[in-house]
């Protein structure tokens, strides 16, 4: 799969690069001070470029989806304190390197692209495309490549389908002689005692018919497998905690309200060079990277070192004190709002919402401080606890999570502005989230968003009680 993404991925920047080249691919130049141009892209110029765009979502999809589980599988040992720790920084480096590549194509690729034009701007990731895509294949005879296993959606359907099937069959788990259905050589032969009414469909009833001659199931729907039951058990058993990740990835969603204000602020480093306001949000990457590589360079180190033996948080914790963070920041960028509209009132710009205020914009950096450090607890900490938590089999699936939460937090980021905007907003009343945003109250808004973070952090608090201990128990302080 990795390999089919970086193939595509490369195609659809190919044919994107040459948009730039051939000039019957893209829209003609306009003259300049001409008074009439007629530069509206024809249909089949704009079938290209979705057809470019549409192979690069294909291939980053499927790079995304399987590189984090395939790198952890490379690491081979899975239940011993020192895997913990490599594992741990594997996590770590990943979330780092991605968000150190994002970090350097919004300033050093958009300024190529600024300075030398969009031949050489397209031109450069063609090239570390390539030059990726060859070390990717070079290396593959030195690859751990664990064999596919049958598709889990499937499996996770057969599940629910044979448990519906035989929901009047009554469940004992005293009862010594009741079958069930395993893999052969698996370690799993009895399915565990949470949400039993799974454990149906696992049940022998009647070996002679359910049972094929080599022991495989006659009806695949009627009869699964305990290892089957329970890895649909373990999802369902950390989808409360997915879901408190979610508000946390809302607050990164407000990059088009950072950008509005910070567009308002005074920008300037010195007299005469001004940073942009879209390039605010590389402060965010820039802390979460620096989070990361403090805290496994130097506090993990120097704990371990005060302590005696190795020392780390578990992940239970890096999470809860991510979600804690992340509202915390909420609050603090409230407090900064406030000062900026008051300013903002107090200059006598209120009625301009793109005059800027004499209020350095560098008093948002607290806010990406906090908030990148969020980021390194809870995005590591959660992409961790997937991939432990989770059965191997499941490891795409464990590496997927927190990125389908990140994109259920877009439409959440959404929903939450849109009853901002209709309940509160009025004939004689600005919305907070006015498009003028000295006559709006984004500080009330940012302050909803705080106080949801407080609530979702004791919302966590109740699920991590309910979901018990993590695998190898809360006795290891590098794990949960």
């Amino acid at each position: 799969m990795i390999g089919f993404g970086c193939i595509t991925s490369l195609l659809g920047m190919v044919l994107l690069w040459l948009t730039t080249i051939i000039p019957e691919a893209r829209v003609p130049s306009c003259a300049q001070f001409s008074s009439k141009c007629n530069n509206e892209a024809t249909t089949p110029q704009l079938l290209f470029l979705y057809f470019c765009l549409g192979l690069m979502s294909i291939g980053a999809g499927g790079i995304r989806s399987c590189s984090l589980a395939f790198g952890a599988d490379q690491l081979r040992k899975r239940d011993s304190l020192k895997y913990a720790g490599i594992l741990e920084s594997f996590f770590s480096w990943y979330y780092v390197i991605s968000s150190a590549s994002v970090f350097i194509s919004m300033t050093c690729l958009v300024y190529i692209q600024d300075a030398l034009g969009w031949k050489v701007g397209f031109g450069v990731p063609v090239v570390l495309m390539i030059l990726s895509t060859l070390s990717f294949f070079l290396a593959s005879p030195i690859y751990v490549k664990p064999k596919a296993k049958a598709n889990w959606l499937v499996g996770f359907a057969r599940v629910l389908v044979a448990s519906f099937r035989k929901r009047r069959i009554e469940l004992c788990s005293q009862n010594p002689d009741e079958l069930y259905h395993h893999r052969k050589g698996s370690a799993l032969v009895v399915p565990s005692e949470r949400i039993r009414f799974l454990n149906r469909a696992c049940v022998i009833t009647n070996p002679e018919e359910d049972l094929m001659p080599d022991g495989r199931a006659s009806d695949p729907w009627c009869l699964c497998t305990v290892d089957q039951v329970e890895e649909l058990k373990a999802l369902i058993k950390v989808i409360p905690i997915w879901s408190t990740g979610m508000l946390v990835s809302v607050n990164v969603c407000q990059n088009s309200f950072l950008l509005l204000q910070a567009s308002t602020m005074n920008r300037h480093i010195t007299s005469k060079f001004e940073i942009p306001a879209g390039s605010f949000y590389a402060f965010l990457l820039l802390s979460s990277t620096i989070w990361i590589a403090l805290y496994d360079r130097v506090i993990i180190p120097l704990a371990s070192k005060i302590r005696g033996k190795p020392t780390r948080l578990g992940l239970k914790q890096k999470i809860g004190l991510g979600i804690l963070v992340s509202a915390a920041s909420m609050a603090v960028l409230a407090i900064i709002e406030r000062v900026r509209r008051e300013t903002a009132i107090r200059e006598g710009i209120s009625d301009n919402p793109d005059a800027a205020t004499h209020m350095s914009a560098m008093w948002l950096l607290p806010f990406y401080f906090l908030l990148g450090f969020s980021e390194a607890m809870n995005g590591v900490g959660q992409n961790e606890f997937f991939y432990t938590e989770l059965p191997k089999s499941m490891s795409s699936v464990a590496s997927n999570l927190f990125s389908i939460g990140l994109s259920a937090a877009s439409l959440v980021a959404s929903f939450i502005v849109s009853v901002v905007r209709g309940f509160i907003s009025g004939e004689n009343q600005e919305s907070w989230v006015s498009s003028n945003i000295n006559k709006g109250h984004y500080d009330y808004y940012y302050w909803l968003l705080a106080t949801l973070g407080f609530a979702t952090f004791i919302y966590y608090l109740a699920c991590s009680k309910a979901y018990g201990p993590c695998k190898g128990g809360q006795g290891h302080c590098w794990r949960c």
